[in-house]
This record gives structure tokens, C-alpha cells and sequence, in this order.
């Protein structure tokens, strides 16, 4: 893993602040209201080459949702709000949720509200017709102290309000740390779902790092049965680097994903399963999520 998700988003926040029959079936048996798309850091080279090209090979292999990693200087991949809303129409896709991390330098302390950046973020978010913003990071400084770290969660719960008045709702999408790291004798994990409503800040559970921080997602479901309206959907093969894991084809690992997908259908509540890839194993990134997405069909999903 050449890249690291880790590793861009800190990068980025600096910037920015089987058969014939069952394949053609498969996809129509997911449950009515579900969203089945892909987190397109998957692609993120191609993205940054041709999003364009990239869009239309992911649109001719199935997918119908995709989730940006990619918001600058109020762009999309080099396109307005309205100009990336147009090319994901002509394309028959659609964009229900995306990362944009919410920094410390978000909230203006003294005026007790969010800055015009972040109020862009979200405006522009509704404008491409989301259902969801997400942050996909927490900084060290927002969580050095139990304090710290109730402070900003009040602030996600009024991201959360503010979203509602655009008809979305804030989320927020963990990484390994909010099952490493503890303050005040407990997770960070558990300190948010004790503290934050679900009906403001929905949880985005990733499967793959959340294994990383050496949680599995069986039991944090168990524990917090309905609180998961969007997932992750990702699989980690072991490997020799720093970050002892990569992401891998579905099914190919150690996470039980299919049955992971399974407990979030049934008890869950989960209503968005977003595919990631972050890794390839000699593969290019398109032919790994062709590969996710027929796995996912015939899933069920």
C-alpha cells in the first residue's frame, strides 16, 4: 500500500483545512432503500489523471453510487458543485455521501460557529444532492484530553444540525485510533456512541480499519445494534510493512465480510454499504473494484 488512507487524509486536512441468471438478479436483491457504492479513493490515481474516463468505466461496470474523496478549494475533482453534479447526471450516477474532513480550524471559538469553509462544504455538498457529509478523520489536537474530545464532539452534533437544514446529516467515519487509543479508562469509540445521537452524527463503521485497531466489527455490531447507518464495506490481507495490513478483494481476507454485511442488514441498521479498496495486489484499481462489485452482486447486495 503505496498510499495510505491515513496518510492522504492527513495530507489533504493540511490542505484543505454466478451464473448469467444470478448476475443480472443479484443486484435487484438487495432490500428496498439500500445504497451499494464505491468510495472513490479506490481509484484515486485515475481520478486525478482522467475523473472523467474514470466515472464512465465505473458506470459501464455497475455502479450506480459513488462516494467522493476529493473536495479543494470548493471543487470536486477539478469541477464546481454543479459542474461534477451534471457529470456524474449524464453518467447515471449518483453521490449520497462524501469525505471532507471537519478540522479543529473549522469552529470559530470566539463566534461560537462554524467558518465560512466548512459552511461552504456543506452547502455545496446539497447542491450535488448528498445525503450525508462525512469527516473520515479526528485530529490528535481535537482528542488529547477527555475534555478535548467531549468539545468536539458537541461540535459534531451542531455540523449535524446544520446539515439537517439542508436535508442531510453529518457522519463521521473512524479509522483504527477510536479503538487504540483510551481516555478516562475508555475507547474513543465508545466515549462517541455514549455522547453522540445518532439522529445528528451518523457513524460511517468501516470494517477494515476498525480490524487495524484490533476491533471486529461482529462484536462493536453487537454491542451497538442500529447505530451503523452507513458502512465501509473493505477486507485486509496481512503484509509486511509498517501498518501490518492492506485492503484486499472481497472475501480474499480475514474479515468475515460477508457475514459482517449480513449482521448490518439484519441488525444493523445499515441503509449504505460503500465499497473501499485502498490496495491492489498486482491488479489495476479498476479491475479490483469490477471484482468487488460482481462479488457484491452476488452477495445479495
Amino acid at each position: 500500500m503505496k498510499t495510505s488512507r491515513r496518510s492522504f487524509i492527513q495530507n489533504s486536512a493540511v490542505l484543505l483545512a454466478g451464473t448469467a441468471l444470478l448476475s443480472k438478479t443479484a443486484w435487484a436483491a438487495s432490500k428496498s432503500g439500500e445504497i451499494v457504492g464505491l468510495q472513490l479513493y479506490s481509484v484515486r490515481d485515475d481520478m486525478g489523471k482522467d475523473p472523467l474516463g474514470t466515472l464512465t468505466q465505473l458506470a459501464k461496470i455497475g455502479y450506480k453510487h459513488v462516494e467522493h474523496a476529493n473536495y479543494i478549494n470548493r471543487k470536486f475533482y477539478g469541477y464546481s458543485a454543479k459542474e461534477f453534479r451534471k457529470v456524474l447526471d449524464d453518467l447515471g450516477l449518483k453521490m449520497p455521501s462524501g469525505h471532507t474532513v471537519m478540522g479543529k480550524d473549522h469552529w470559530d471559538v470566539a463566534k461560537k460557529d462554524f467558518t465560512d469553509a466548512w459552511k461552504y462544504t456543506v452547502d455545496d455538498a446539497a447542491v450535488m444532492g448528498q445525503k450525508y457529509v462525512i469527516s473520515p478523520w479526528m485530529d490528535e489536537s481535537m482528542r488529547k484530553t477527555y475534555d478535548d474530545y467531549l468539545r468536539y464532539l458537541d461540535v459534531f452534533a451542531k455540523s449535524g444540525e446544520l446539515c439537517q437544514k439542508s436535508g442531510m446529516k453529518f457522519g463521521y467515519h473512524n479509522h483504527w485510533a477510536e479503538f487504540t487509543e483510551e481516555l478516562n479508562g475508555m475507547k474513543l469509540f465508545d466515549i462517541m456512541m455514549k455522547n453522540l445521537d445518532v439522529n445528528k452524527v451518523v457513524m460511517q463503521l468501516d470494517i477494515g480499519n476498525m480490524y487495524i485497531g484490533g476491533a471486529k466489527a461482529l462484536d462493536v455490531i453487537g454491542k451497538y445494534p442500529g447505530k451503523f447507518e452507513l458502512i465501509h464495506v473493505k477486507d485486509e490481507i496481512a503484509v509486511n510493512t509498517a501498518e501490518k495490513y492492506e485492503s484486499a478483494i472481497l472475501g480474499k481476507g480475514i474479515i468475515p465480510v460477508k457475514d459482517v454485511l449480513d449482521i448490518c442488514r439484519k441488525t444493523g441498521g445499515t441503509k449504505v454499504f460503500i465499497v473501499e479498496q485502498e490496495a491492489y495486489q498486482n491488479m489495476t484499481p479498476v479491475q479490483s473494484v469490477k471484482q468487488d462489485f460482481e462479488i457484491m452482486k452476488n452477495w445479495g447486495y
